[in-house]
């Protein structure tokens, strides 16, 4: 509630800008956006934004949209949303983005499940067999809150998306199945489309919108929509439909695997693995079948299989109700019969990102899987896409109330592609690190898959498909008979080296990880809408190696702005994080400085230039504990007649230094923030000889990409 009320205060200051009122003729401001023949919220025919794809990365976008004061609607092809579990691991920055929207984070935190029942991984020959090994994934710092105000989470996608549905209802949205609209009802703003399948896009050069054609069921008949919005948002997922209409395609590695998807709910073995050995992925090895077991809550008994999966020898026919109730006896190595399967889907794994992310003069872009599609390891498939999401509302947001030209879109795919490649490739190589595991057993997944193209292409494609399925099934029966107790055991020569690499891997951290906070936090834009940092040398990230790497507080431009805990009030000890003072419901830059002569006289020349291009800024003058007498008096007196600032004291704690050496920066630097809580410029001493007027200038326009 701290938070709340602080934010509320922060975004309630009159007056920002003083000079408004005081009749300045000089200050002559120029819209830089849509003119009024083409500004979006004066035509009601035309949408300002049209998202396609209820998932949650467009549900995110939707409601950051919303929240800066841009109407939009969104196109579902479904007619309702999808009760499957999928991703269900939230990493630290999509949990920080979660808290700009209200009240969503301790929802999260309420129903997901206590975190001592899924902070394990666990191999096993079977639920009720040996356990080969087991890792821990939650480590003490993660839950103290000192990198980040929010601890990660596990929670299913299909719950996250009703979440978010009740947060956009809050915002006063509506969803709407076809047999309930209007036969020539147009989408309008604030409104969920469901059964509406994007199926044509025109955005020719001569027009200043994009025309999507929708096609939906009405009562029987099948009805066909123009839609004309200003900008199109493509977030329907890894076959998406907007991005193979625009024609772009996708580049990288395709086909890593296949598997089959058993949703399902059994309580009994929820509560069994409870009392037994709880956890939230379970690789299973054994003699009858091989598998991962996801375990999305284990109170409620809510479970995935994901099992290997080879077709054409294998149909999804060959995974009934029956046989996969059959499989999951295998693999829990017992029977329970409260086992109820919900779904059965096929997906194939890939890695790949698009060639572009935006398109047709950036009227059309893509963001989520519609973008990039990674192997599940990690969880980075949805967490890239919601922080996609948060990188691309501001901007479009701002192009849209004139404030910046359309071609700060470019900036977009300038900074999420850079991250989508890289992410693209750390989880290519954490899916490595899970396939060393089953490797060390013997079961080399890359020679399953040379002896599964061996039976398509090879010798076995002269059989008929019944005998290559059964060649197949026979090959890999003998592979798993290295999995029986008579070879895997300590007595076993084979089978105790075999062994022995496996606890190798564990203890050296290279089995499938959890968490990376050094990249979920620590990501940093090289080149877009931010000014290069000119105090030190840039530095490429790291190769990924698929293991995990604390995260470095860093101010550089385009990182993302540090976390320590302030207080805003010092009278009393309530906190809020640094992060919470960039607001969420505006497009407001943060510029951060120490109680300084020099940096005060940053502060009037950052409000001037900021003011000129028709932008807010908020200063946030902090304080150390040292000097928080100061805070009394506070800063009216040195920043009159600018009203736009906070005050704040830092919140000392034992295990971490003050915010300044925190940074790497003395009390003279300064650092600009964007509304994404990205860093935009930065200097870490002061600006020396420099004109803080020529610098503020310079930086505001190039950051904005104005004159």
């Amino acid at each position: 509630m701290g938070f709340l009320r602080f934010v509320r205060r922060c975004n309630n200051y009159n007056n920002n800008y003083p000079f408004i009122d005081r009749g300045y003729p000089f200050l002559h401001i120029q819209s830089r956006g849509f003119s009024k023949a083409q500004a979006c919220n004066d035509n009601d025919a035309v949408l300002p934004v049209l998202i396609i794809g209820a998932g949650p990365v467009g549900l995110v976008l939707s409601i950051l949209l919303t929240k800066l004061g841009i109407k939009c609607a969104v196109l579902e092809k479904n007619k309702a949303f999808s009760k499957h579990p999928q991703a269900h691991f939230i990493n630290n920055r999509s949990m920080e983005i979660f808290r700009k929207v209200d009240g969503l984070v301790e929802e999260i935190q309420r129903s997901q499940p206590p975190v001592d029942l899924w902070r394990k991984f666990i191999y096993c020959t079977s639920l009720s067999g040996s356990v080969l090994g087991s890792v821990d994934h939650i480590q003490p710092q993660d839950l103290e809150h000192v990198v980040s105000p929010v601890s990660v989470a596990h929670f299913s996608q299909y719950k996250l998306t009703m979440l978010l549905l009740k947060r956009l209802e809050n915002l006063g949205f509506q969803t709407s199945a076809p047999e309930s609209s209007e036969e020539n009802e147009k989408p309008c703003v604030k409104k969920i489309f469901l059964g509406h399948e994007c199926i044509s896009i025109d955005a020719t050069a001569s027009n200043d919108y994009v025309t999507v054609t929708a096609s939906s069921v009405n009562k029987g008949k099948r009805i066909k929509q123009n839609i004309q919005c200003n900008f199109l948002i493509g977030t329907d997922g890894a076959g998406s439909t907007v991005r193979k209409l625009i024609g772009v395609e996708m580049r990288g590695e395709k086909n890593l695997q296949t598997l089959v998807s058993v949703h399902f709910f059994s309580k009994d073995l929820g509560q069994f693995l409870l009392k037994e050995n709880p956890g939230m992925l379970f690789f299973i090895f054994n003699t009858e079948a091989i598998g991962v077991l996801v375990a999305h809550d284990l109170r409620q008994g809510e479970f995935v299989f994901q099992i290997p999966f080879y077709p054409p020898q294998q149909t999804i026919e060959d995974f009934s109700r029956k046989e996969c109730e059959k499989l999951i006896s295998k693999l829990v190595g017992r029977e329970f019969g409260d086992v109820e399967v919900i779904d059965i889907k096929p997906w194939v794994m890939h890695a790949e990102v698009a060639e572009r992310f935006t398109s047709c003069g950036n009227r059309i872009l893509l963001a989520g899987d519609a973008a990039h599609r990674f192997p599940p390891a990690g969880g980075f498939g949805m967490n890239t896409g919601i922080q996609d999401a948060h990188n691309l509302a501001w901007k479009i947001a701002s192009v849209i109330k004139g404030i910046v030209p359309s071609s700060m879109l470019n900036t977009y795919e300038l900074e999420r592609k850079s991250i989508a490649l890289f992410n693209t490739n750390l989880s290519l190589e954490n899916f490595r690190a899970a396939m060393s595991v089953p490797a060390a057993l013997g079961l080399d997944p890359t020679i399953a898959n040379t002896v599964h193209k061996f039976v398509i292409n090879g010798i076995g494609s002269i059989l008929p498909s019944g005998l290559q399925k059964v060649a197949l099934d026979g090959i890999f029966a003998i592979g798993r008979a290295q999995l029986s107790e008579s070879v895997l055991n300590e007595r076993n020569p084979l089978g105790s080296s075999r062994l022995a690499k496996l606890r190798k891997i564990f203890e050296e951290g290279k089995s499938l990880q959890l968490q990376f906070p050094a990249e979920d936090l620590g990501f940093r834009y090289l080149q877009g809408a931010i000014v290069p940092d000119s105090d030190n040398a840039e530095s490429p990230p790291e190769i990924p190696t698929g293991r995990r790497r604390d995260y470095i507080p860093s101010t550089h431009p385009g990182s993302r702005l540090p976390h320590m805990f302030v207080r805003p009030n010092p009278k009393n000890e309530e906190t809020v994080s640094t992060l919470d003072l960039v607001s969420g419901d505006k497009i407001e830059f943060l510029l951060i400085i120490a109680p300084v002569k020099e940096s005060y006289h940053l502060a009037h020349e950052a409000f001037m230039a900021a003011h000129e291009r028709q932008v807010s800024l908020k200063v946030c003058v902090l304080w150390s504990t040292d000097s928080a007498e100061g805070v009394e008096k506070g800063s009216r007196a040195a920043l009159s007649p600018w009203k736009n600032y906070v005050d704040v004291v830092e919140a000392k704690r034992s295990s971490t230094s003050n915010w300044w050496d925190m940074c790497n920066m003395t009390n003279r630097g300064a650092i600009l923030v964007r509304p994404d809580e990205h860093i935009a410029w930065c200097t870490s001493s002061g600006l020396a000889a420099g004109d803080p007027r020529v610098e503020m200038q310079r930086v505001f326009s190039a950051v904005l990409g104005v004159c």
